[in-house]
């Protein structure tokens, strides 16, 4: 099953990497497993995975700081799975850059449905695992739909945010489709619910701040003044909404 994404699975419990590795296999997945982070790194430099299914809770360095230096230097999905549950947990974990987090114990279906969710998001355009180069026109040659957005302009077609220089700002997959949401959706209020549904294609826990992170993530990047936002703006009771600057 050649075109089966490659799955890492980094976890000090080898019971636990046992039980991911015979289920996710079973569902035709190609899956390594690391117990620390040293092990991990070594994987991910030669197998590349789509996506890593990463506990918080590693012997040294911590599972934590491998998803920090995993987002800076891979475009890949980043699953976080805690022990504790702990909320602190996982709002560090999002706002370092993971697509997702699940607290042990958890049910096997519902690890896969997010998995599944998670992989869709890098799918887009380019092989699991790889990590898309970005081409500088389209293979006719024709330039990509860019949209203007704030201080910035978002590439829809090569996911790509660039400064008024032209040079790329680093920005997360899921901070891509969050701003994809709004730039389709210009002078709309959307609800979080609408916008998990949306960019992250699950449904809103209360409890989760990610969205109101990664908003605020952006605001730095595309407002002009990010404590006094223009582009991304707060609809009291309701969520955010994107306003384009009038055309002139």
């Amino acid at each position: 099953m050649s075109n089966a994404p490659n799955i890492l699975v980094v976890d000090d419990d080898v019971a636990v990497c046992r039980l991911l590795e015979d289920y996710l296999v079973e569902h035709g997945y190609i899956v390594y497993t690391a117990h620390d982070a040293v092990a991990a790194r070594a994987l991910i430099a030669q197998q590349r995975p789509a996506a890593v299914l990463l506990d918080v809770g590693l012997p040294g360095e911590d599972g934590l700081a491998l998803a920090r230096h995993l987002r800076e230097h891979h475009d890949i999905g980043i699953m976080m799975i805690s022990g504790a549950g702990e909320t602190v947990d996982r709002i560090v974990g999002l706002e370092i850059g993971a697509d997702d987090y699940l607290a042990k114990p958890f049910d096997l279906r519902e690890l896969r449905a997010r998995l599944k969710s998670v992989l869709r998001r890098y799918a887009r355009g380019e092989d699991s695992g790889a990590t898309p180069a970005a081409a500088p026109q389209d293979a006719d040659g024709m330039a990509t739909r860019c949209v203007a957005f704030g201080v910035c302009e978002l590439d829809l077609d090569r996911c790509l945010l660039l400064d008024p220089q032209g040079n790329e700002v680093p920005i997360t997959r899921a901070e891509f489709e969050l701003l994809r949401v709004f730039a389709e959706r210009p002078n709309r209020p959307l609800s979080r619910d609408q916008l998990f549904a949306l960019a992250l294609n699950r449904d809103w826990d209360p409890l989760d701040r990610s969205i109101d992170i990664r908003v605020a993530r952006l605001r730095k990047k595309v407002e002009a003044d990010a404590n006094h936002p223009r582009v991304i703006r707060t609809v009291r009771g309701i969520g955010y909404m994107y306003v384009p600057a009038p055309r002139t």
